[in-house]
């Protein structure tokens, strides 16, 4: 899969590759964005796909975004993550329906269509009998992921704004609001069992859902990212691209020990 940057007065886009790092990179416009993107140190050394998808759409004064976690333990989680990330940035774009039941329905009706693409992914040719067991085993749960998406609309002087999110999963989501961190709210719900799959869409529970207003004048910021970069986890204040990428080269550890998309946004 390809990175995609787009950058004019009226658009941004950034999705990232599975197969290449992205070191921590700033988009300024009417939001302000940074994005990054590692590979477990491992994956890298394999030559194999990161399990992490991070994308961001910037158009004017709305954003869309989607951060997933494949889930390594199921069947080809590159897949379920890459599918579900890309598939969600396209349905933000263009859905009118952002209730929670809405939601939870389309992310039950688009299994059909990644359980097929899923299934020209599988070996069709000759593979050990033991190997077979394994992969029939495997699909049968199907590909998994966790994921936060979500929408934003900068207010106006004449008009309110709006965020609207959804999630499963522990990856991180943390939300300041004037420079005081919010996020308490939202993590009582980040929970490991939760995620979605191709097989049979939410599992563990419905989808997350939380919508709010936005009002002019007042700084915002928000930060996601996947449990590759824990590290961050007690960090409270802004940090430099530098620090963020010092934990993306993790020289403590010889390289990260697990795939590592990170995601934040200012306005």
């Amino acid at each position: 899969m390809r990175t995609e940057l787009t950058n004019t007065a009226e658009q941004f886009t950034f999705i990232s590759s599975q197969a290449t790092e992205q070191h921590v990179t700033s988009y300024t416009g009417d939001f302000i964005c940074r994005y990054a993107y590692g590979r477990a140190m491992d994956t890298l050394i394999q030559g194999e796909n990161g399990q992490d998808f991070v994308g961001v759409h910037i158009q004017g004064n709305v954003c869309n975004f989607v951060l997933c976690d494949g889930v390594s333990m199921s069947y080809q989680g590159d897949f379920a993550a890459r599918y579900l990330g890309n598939t969600l940035l396209d349905w933000l774009k263009r859905t009118s329906d952002w209730s929670s039941a809405g939601f939870g329905s389309y992310m039950k009706q688009i299994t059909s269509e990644a359980t097929e693409q899923l299934q020209q992914l599988t070996p069709s040719g000759d593979v050990s009998p033991l190997l077979r067991e394994v992969l029939e085993d495997k699909q049968r749960l199907g590909s998994q992921t966790m994921y936060i998406c979500g929408r934003i609309e900068l207010p106006t002087r004449k008009k309110q704004g709006r965020i609207w999110m959804a999630w499963q999963g522990d990856s991180r989501l943390r939300y300041w609001k004037d420079e005081t961190e919010i996020s308490q709210y939202f993590r009582g719900t980040m929970l490991t069992k939760e995620r979605w799959s191709t097989r049979s869409g939410p599992v563990g529970g419905l989808p997350h859902v939380y919508q709010s207003r936005l009002e002019y004048g007042e700084p915002m910021r928000l930060q996601l990212y996947t449990d590759g970069l824990d590290d961050l986890d007690p960090m409270r204040q802004w940090l430099p691209d530098e620090q963020i990428q010092l934990l993306l080269n993790a020289p403590h550890t010889g390289g990260l020990c697990d795939d590592a998309a990170f995601l934040e946004l200012k306005w």
